[in-house]
């Protein structure tokens, strides 16, 4: 089984606006008050960003990429809200997409959008219920959120093939920003919120993913988790996924919320992405974190042994996004990249060197 995971797929705000049916464009941030702002931060760093785009410009290069390697099932990590209306939280920033844009997520066929995030409800829970219902319309499978919290509980079920399916469940964490009356309730709509990263609720997890497996499934447990910037992985998060794979029998961990790339572990033959950074957003032109190089990203491609769900190979390609449309990063980029992720996971015993087409290889 091959998969393509990424990280944030921040396609509201900024992105939204220049898509065909871009939203009211008001914003309720402290020194940004229009989702045009964004854009026009974009153009100064970039040079002129075309208006009501094709579906797939946002995803550029990639889309060849990915279609290239062929791979089973496409999960991402999509953090924004889509509706049209909705009231803003009062957090700060708040990420919203109109539904008629949603072409842009379906252009790369994406199969699973994974909703436990601390911007799927930034338009209030009446925009996190039109967002569910809106990926539901287009076919899009949803992983940790929905309409009440055995709904935000249940897992994306996806078949890779016939009679073998890949199970995502999905949580959000509240240091990774996400607000505690978010979670889902028995009427009421929201995100499947893990309060904590202690031994209980680990145990909640396992009898969650053994309510649903099958012999033979496949699971991928995908978390947003920490802070969006630093290197450093908290030892409850390494614990938490340990425990995921040992307790569990998890065989893929998907985290994201930091905006750069982290550690990947190898734990028991399974692999554990700490932190898969931002892929799609709209901080293009924003100052602050540029020693991070977060206008780079990676794509994840990771294959798996049919029978005992171990990792067989792992590729990241990279990208830099540039005019809200992903390129293929510059051989001095990518071998940045490659450095950097490299020097990250030696901290579990792990290499990651560049290959001859400038990707990034994790050795068996």
């Amino acid at each position: 089984m091959r998969l393509f995971l990424c990280g944030d797929v921040m396609t509201g705000r900024g992105i939204d606006q220049i898509m065909p049916h871009p939203c009211e464009p008001t914003l309720y941030e402290p020194h940004v008050h229009s989702a045009l702002g964004y854009v026009k931060l974009a153009e100064s760093h970039s040079g002129e960003i075309p208006r009501a785009v094709p579906f797939d410009y946002i995803w550029g290069d990639a889309l060849d990429e990915i279609d290239r390697r062929e791979p089973d099932l496409r999960i991402v990590n999509l953090e924004t809200s889509v509706t049209a209306g909705g009231q803003p939280e009062p957090k700060g920033i708040n990420y919203r997409m109109h539904p008629a844009n949603l072409g842009c997520i379906a252009a790369a066929d994406i199969d699973c959008c994974v909703l436990a995030n601390n911007h799927a409800a930034d338009w209030g829970l009446g925009g996190l219920r039109d967002t569910v219902l809106a990926l539901q319309q287009a076919g899009i499978a949803t992983a940790g959120a929905g309409l009440d919290a055995d709904a935000a509980a249940t897992p994306a079920m996806l078949e890779a093939a016939p009679g073998k399916r890949l199970l995502v469940f999905a949580f959000a964490c509240p240091s990774s920003g996400v607000p505690e009356h978010w979670a889902a309730g028995e009427r009421r709509p929201g995100v499947n919120v893990l309060a904590s990263l202690g031994e209980n609720a680990l145990t909640a997890v396992i009898h969650s993913i053994d309510r649903w497996r099958r012999p033979g499934d496949v699971v991928l447990v995908s978390v947003h988790w920490g802070a969006n910037w630093g290197y450093e992985v908290p030892a409850a998060h390494i614990r938490f996924a340990h425990g995921l794979i040992d307790s569990a029998r998890v065989d893929v961990v998907h985290g994201h919320s930091s905006h750069h790339p982290l550690a990947i572990e190898i734990h028991a033959g399974k692999p554990i992405l700490y932190g898969c950074g931002d892929f799609i957003n709209d901080y293009e032109g924003i100052g602050g974190h540029e020693a991070y190089r977060p206008e780079l990203s990676l794509a994840y491609f990771i294959d798996l042994d049919n029978v005992s769900h171990s990792r067989l190979k792992m590729e990241m390609v990279p990208f830099h996004m540039q005019k809200f449309r992903l390129v293929r990063a510059s051989e001095v980029e990518a071998a940045w990249l490659g450095q950097t992720v490299d020097r990250e996971c030696r901290r579990f015993g792990r290499r990651v060197h560049l290959s001859d087409q400038n990707t990034l290889v994790l050795p068996v």
